[in-house]
């Protein structure tokens, strides 16, 4: 028999979206996988919940059932498997303790616990009673959390105005669980943005850049939870993956700064770079 001159197999690596779907396309799901194709990832959903909503605001949230959120990430673990997870809309204590669960039973690592409670029309998107339940259930699961202020504020049970109320909730988030906390800024008052990445070791990395003017900002944070995983899963540190998927959102958000979509806040630009092939040998 001649030797076999197949080339050798690779895989993209896989990247699993846990969260909401949203109809207008800008943020949830949608958001995660333009984002995972964009960096070259292989990209798979556990939906947790339906939106109804577009650029001007969410109009009803519709539950999928704990059970069938569970088999959706059963399925695509036990036959494709997953590098990372992005996780996102948790809106309830039962989906909380479904997806904690599933982490553990299925031991997945590289994850991206994005707490979304506030869409950026300002609805509130999680009810009082999974607030609890996801700091003692996930905190502990995730390689880091990346709530935004008004986030931050709803879990440190006050308002945050300044550097200093950044650091201060850092602190507390850690001690709350948290491995690692990557704090966002982008809320302040000012012409710099300002993120604040914490540890668990004791190490503080601030990262300002030049605030870019745009209404196109909706999906901002989903989209950098899922930049952050994606860039986990082809193999960068911690610190490198949160830098790389800065960068991205910053190219995003200028590439989509003069488009109009819909009449509220419109979506980033999530294919505004060509496409970064990654490949893991199996």
């Amino acid at each position: 028999m001649p030797p076999d001159s197949s080339p050798a197999l690779y895989r993209y690596p896989r990247l699993l979206s846990i969260a909401g779907s949203d109809s207008g396309g800008g943020a949830g799901i949608q958001a995660d996988l333009k984002t995972f194709s964009a960096l070259g990832c292989f990209g798979m959903t556990a939906i947790t919940a339906l939106t109804a909503q577009n650029t001007t605001g969410v109009r009803a949230i519709h539950g999928v059932p704990p059970a069938m959120l569970v088999q959706q990430i059963d399925a695509v673990v036990e036959d494709i498997g997953v590098d990372a997870v992005k996780i996102g809309m948790l809106h309830s204590a039962d989906v909380v303790n479904a997806v904690a669960q599933a982490i553990g039973r299925h031991h997945l690592k590289r994850v991206v616990f994005d707490p979304v409670m506030v869409a950026t029309s300002g609805a509130v998107l999680i009810d009082d009673a999974a607030i609890t339940v996801l700091v003692e259930q996930l905190f502990p699961c995730a390689d880091v959390i990346t709530p935004n202020l008004d986030e931050a504020a709803l879990l440190v049970g006050k308002p945050l105005h300044n550097e200093a109320d950044m650091e201060s909730a850092a602190l507390q988030l850690l001690s709350m669980g948290a491995r690692a906390v990557l704090l966002k800024g982008g809320h302040l008052q000012g012409e710099v943005v300002v993120d604040l990445l914490a540890r668990e070791d004791g190490t503080r990395t601030w990262m300002r850049d030049s605030r870019i003017h745009t209404p196109n900002t909706h999906g901002t944070g989903c989209t950098l939870s899922s930049a952050i995983a994606a860039f986990l899963a082809s193999g960068q540190g911690l610190l490198e993956a949160v830098q790389s998927a800065r960068s991205y959102i910053r190219g995003a958000l200028q590439a989509g700064a003069n488009v109009r979509t819909g009449s509220g806040s419109g979506p980033l630009n999530h294919g505004f770079a060509p496409q970064v092939m990654q490949r893991f040998a199996l």
